[in-house]
């Protein structure tokens, strides 16, 4: 059942209320010189959504709905997203590089049953030996990560329907800044929420409380009207379940803004390879509830494709874009199942 909310807020809707006075408004104002947050005394010049349209010069729109077929794009993402018309997609979720100023890299490793000579202690104390399979990565350090990220939040706010959502996942380093520049293009009364996605691996600093969680921020393209289906969330065990009804603790709660789940498995069978993988529960969480059946799904991003396995099993549709040739291949082989067009971004008609 679709749920959709009415969050009117006294004499507050997407035009209004956008840019309060605040401290460090100054510096919001100079990123709108610079072209970057597109705000101007309380004006949200991303609601002008007619300015926009056409914009790139990239040749005529592509709608994918015509023929409802699912699509794989091998390409620069913000030439992709100028040949994406106004108002098609539910959700646009987007895990960006997040500026962590080193290379990202995963190794992989093929191994095979060696008892004599491995070099791998496996189940049962099985030998294994393993030998280099292809390393893949990509350097994550930009001088301004705002700046690049701005114009593909312009035009992700551009293609939402108007009944939209939009997921932006970060962490610490510049969660912060993309928070003001998200609040400069979709108007701060559209900000909905703050998600942590808290997860409990890998090293412990010995200087500073071990970082050990992501952000993800969602904004509206109305506030007063948006897809948020209760009644599709997954339940999560209570902390305490001695403390309530046993029907109660049978059932579950469902989850807060926090939301607590393992990074992907390094030996998992989700694991696809691919170095920035993200858990497919937590997008499974964003498409059961921010979308509906048959609606159509963006991640411009999309690196392993995590987006569009959580649409296309819960029967959505999905445009992932990615300039990367392995995360291409990654999600051809992955989303196989799906029947994807997949096609390099000069093949878009």
């Amino acid at each position: 059942m679709q749920h959709l909310i009415c969050a009117e807020r006294a004499g507050e809707g997407p035009e209004t209320g956008a840019v309060p006075a605040f401290a460090g408004r100054r510096e919001l104002e100079e990123w709108s010189r610079r072209g970057l947050g597109g705000v101007v005394g309380g004006e949200c010049a991303g609601r002008r959504r007619d300015e926009r349209r056409g914009r790139g010069g990239a040749g005529a729109a592509v709608d994918p709905r015509p023929d409802g077929r699912n699509r794989i794009v091998l390409g620069e993402n913000l030439e992709v997203l100028a040949r994406l018309p106004d108002g098609v997609f539910a959700l646009v979720y987007i895990d960006p590089p997040f500026n962590t100023g080193r290379r990202q890299e995963r190794r992989r490793l093929r191994t095979e049953r060696d008892d004599s000579g491995g070099d791998r202690t496996g189940f049962a104390g099985r030998r294994y030996r393993s030998t280099p399979a292809g390393v893949h990565g990509f350097p994550d350090r930009f001088p301004d990560l705002p700046a690049f990220l701005a114009p593909r939040l312009r035009e992700a706010h551009r293609i939402l329907d108007p009944a939209g959502a939009f997921f932006l996942h970060l962490d610490y380093r510049e969660v912060h800044y993309c928070k003001v520049l998200l609040d400069g293009i979709f108007g701060r009364a559209c900000f909905m929420n703050e998600i942590i996605w808290a997860y409990d691996f890998g090293g412990r600093p010995a200087r500073r409380w071990p970082a050990k969680h992501d952000t993800i921020l969602w904004s509206v393209t109305d506030p007063r009207r948006y897809t948020f289906r209760r009644d599709e969330m997954d339940r999560i065990p209570y902390l305490a379940p001695g403390l309530v009804a046993p029907e109660k603790a049978a059932r579950g709660k469902t989850p807060t803004d926090v939301w607590w789940q393992t990074i992907v498995p390094t030996q998992g069978r989700e694991k696809t390879g691919f170095t920035t993988q993200k858990p497919l529960a937590i997008l499974n969480r964003i498409v059961r509830v921010h979308s509906s059946p048959g609606d159509w799904v963006c991640d411009f991003f999309a690196g392993s494709g995590t987006l569009g396995e959580a649409a296309a099993r819960a029967g959505r549709r999905f445009v992932l874009v990615d300039q990367d040739p392995a995360a291409f291949r990654i999600m051809r082989r992955r989303l196989a199942f799906a029947d994807p067009a997949c096609l390099r971004a000069n093949e878009l008609d």
